[in-house]
């Protein structure tokens, strides 16, 4: 796995993924490794390395993340009742590109059904 799988696999087409909401400056889509049974990833489509490192990227381009984790956790929520938002730092951040999870339902155990996200690189 690449320490930046949003940019080396996501961003870049080479794995594929299911959209949920893009913009010029942000891409959402569903986990390919999701730990809820409802995992939703928002990340910036440039490489800002996290929420306290944004790399010399103006805030405002979390502005425009932070409205697409928005718009996407409203989604989440009225169709589900209940959302989550978060985002990890350090090194509980697996992938070092600002990314932040929306998602819903009970956590999966570890043993995650491995056969639906065959050939996933995707950092959970």
């Amino acid at each position: 796995m690449t320490s930046d799988f949003y940019c080396d696999e996501a961003l870049s087409g080479k794995t594929k993924v299911s959209i949920v909401a893009e913009t010029d400056d942000v891409f959402a889509f569903h986990h390919t490794r999701p730990f809820w049974p409802v995992h939703i990833v928002v990340v910036p489509r440039v490489h800002i390395p996290s929420l306290t490192d944004l790399g010399g990227h103006p805030v405002s381009l979390v502005h425009k993340v932070l409205e697409v984790v928005t718009q996407v956790a409203k989604q989440v929520e009225v169709e589900h009742g209940e959302a989550r938002v978060l985002t990890n730092l350090g090194t509980y951040q697996d992938s070092k590109h600002l990314h932040f999870h929306v998602a819903s339902g009970e956590p999966f155990g570890r043993n995650i059904d491995t056969e639906s996200v065959a050939g996933s690189q995707e950092p959970v």
